[in-house]
C-alpha cells in the first residue's frame, strides 16, 4: 500500500497534466531540439512554448511581489550587471542546484576585479552556502551570516555586510527545512544599492509566494509537480555570467548540452498549471497547515510562525527520537529535513544556525503537504505519527 506522501519540500507528485505534455517527446517525436531538419525544429517549438510558460509563471509571480504590472524598466541597472534592465530569460538547466552554481561562479566570475565579497545566509541550501564557500577558497570573501532563532536574518547585519566591495548577495526565499520566508525585497534593494547583484534561490516558492525583484532566480521543475532532472535559472538582461560547461552554448551561449523535450515540456506544463490554480492550492494549503496544527498542539514549531509558507509545518517534540518515528511510522513519508542532507548523522545545519541544540535538532520532523494532499490523508497520517510519539513516551503526543 502506496504510504500516505509529506515530503513536498523533498519533491511533489507529478501532475497528470505535466505528465500528459511529456508523453509524445519520449515516443515518435524524439527529435533533437538543436537540430535545422523538422523533426529538430518540431522538438525546439515544444521547448520555446514551454520557456515561455515558465518566465510567464516568473513573470507574473514578480509582478505581485511589486504590485504593478510585469515590466521592469523602472529596476535601475547595477554597477556591472544589465544596462538593459527591462527584459529577463528563462536558461533550462539540469536542476536547481546547477542554476544556482551557474548563477554564483558565473556572476563572480564575471565580476570586476574590485568586486570579490560574495555575500549569504546561513540557512541557505546547501548548494548555495557549498558554492558560496567553495569561491571563498578560490579567491573571492564568502560571508556568510547568522540568522534570528526565527530563522529570519536581521537586515542591519545586511546592510553592516553588503559594500562597494560586494559581487553578489544570495538569499533564499523560502527556506526548504523550516518554511520561513525572508525578506528579499529588502535584501534585494540593499544589493541593489550597493552594486551588487542579486541571487534567490526560489525553488521552494515558484508558484506559491510572490518572487522579488531580483537579478538571478533559480527554480525547479520537481518541487512544482512537474519532472526531476530539469530546472531553470532567470538572469535579468544584461546580467553577464561566465558559463560553467563549454561544448556547445546551447542556451543563451552560457549553459551547454543538448536539452529534452519531455523535461523541458513537463516543467511548462506544471508552470502554466501552478499559474491556474495559485488561488486554490493557497487556500488548500492554509487549511491542512491549520488541521495540522491544531492536531500537533503542544509540539514546538521551529521557524517563525508568521513569515512562513504554510505548506512546511517543521515542529519538535522534547524527547523524540525523529529518526525512530520515520522508522516506525511506516504508512506515512515524511521527513527530518533536507532530502540532501539525510543519512549525513548530522543535525540539521538550518536548525543549528537558529539556535537548537543537536538533541532538539534531533527531535525535529518535517511534515510537507500540498495541492494532492486530502484533509482526510493528513488526519490518518497525523494519528499514525502521534501514536508512534506516544509509544515513545511523549507527553506532548
Amino acid at each position: 500500500m502506496q504510504p500516505i506522501y509529506l515530503d513536498y519540500q523533498a519533491t511533489t507528485p507529478l501532475a497528470s497534466e505535466a505528465q500528459a505534455a511529456m508523453e509524445p517527446w519520449l515516443g515518435q517525436k524524439f527529435g533533437n531540439p538543436h537540430s535545422p531538419h523538422r523533426m529538430g525544429r518540431e522538438a525546439k517549438a515544444g521547448v520555446e512554448f514551454a520557456r515561455e510558460q515558465v518566465a510567464s509563471l516568473i513573470r507574473s509571480s514578480r509582478a505581485k511581489s511589486r504590485g504593478d504590472s510585469p515590466s521592469w524598466e523602472k529596476r535601475p541597472s547595477t554597477e556591472f550587471g544589465t544596462s538593459e534592465a527591462g527584459h529577463g530569460q528563462v536558461v533550462f538547466t539540469s536542476g536547481a542546484t546547477e542554476a544556482a552554481n551557474l548563477a554564483l561562479k558565473g556572476a563572480a566570475w564575471a565580476a570586476p576585479p574590485n568586486r570579490r565579497k560574495i555575500v549569504t545566509l546561513a540557512i541557505e541550501h546547501a548548494c548555495v552556502l557549498d558554492t558560496v564557500l567553495w569561491l571563498g577558497s578560490h579567491g573571492f570573501e564568502a560571508v556568510v551570516l547568522p540568522v534570528g532563532h526565527d530563522g529570519i536574518v536581521d537586515l542591519d547585519t545586511v546592510r553592516e555586510a553588503v559594500d562597494d566591495r560586494t559581487a553578489i548577495v544570495a538569499a533564499m526565499l523560502v527556506n526548504n527545512e523550516i518554511g520561513v520566508i525572508q525578506p528579499v525585497a529588502e535584501i534585494g534593494r540593499i544589493a541593489r544599492e550597493a552594486g551588487a547583484l542579486f541571487f534567490c534561490d526560489a525553488v521552494q516558492g515558484l508558484g506559491r509566494v510572490p518572487l522579488p525583484d531580483a537579478d538571478l532566480i533559480a527554480v525547479s521543475a520537481h518541487k512544482l509537480f512537474g519532472p526531476k532532472g530539469v530546472g531553470a535559472l532567470w538572469l535579468r538582461g544584461g546580467v553577464a555570467l561566465e558559463p560553467l560547461m563549454h561544448g556547445g552554448a546551447q542556451e543563451a551561449g552560457i549553459r551547454s548540452g543538448t536539452l529534452s523535450p519531455a523535461l523541458c515540456t513537463g516543467f511548462g506544463a506544471a508552470a502554466a498549471l501552478a499559474a491556474v490554480r495559485s488561488a486554490e492550492d493557497t487556500a488548500h494549503v492554509e487549511r491542512l497547515w491549520s488541521l495540522a496544527v491544531a492536531r500537533l498542539r503542544g509540539w514546538t514549531i521551529n521557524g517563525s510562525t508568521e513569515r512562513r509558507y504554510r505548506g512546511n509545518l517543521n515542529v519538535r517534540a522534547d524527547g523524540l527520537d525523529a529518526a525512530r518515528l520515520i522508522s516506525d511510522v511506516r504508512g506515512v513519508a515524511f521527513s527530518a529535513g533536507s532530502a540532501c542532507a539525510s543519512g549525513s548523522g548530522r543535525p540539521s545545519h538550518v536548525l543549528k544556525a537558529i539556535g537548537l541544540s543537536d538533541a532538539e535538532a534531533r527531535s525535529s520532523i518535517r511534515l510537507g503537504f500540498g495541492r494532492y494532499t486530502s484533509e482526510e490523508e493528513l488526519e490518518r497520517a497525523l494519528d499514525l505519527i502521534l501514536a508512534a510519539a506516544a509509544a515513545q513516551g511523549l507527553k506532548a503526543a
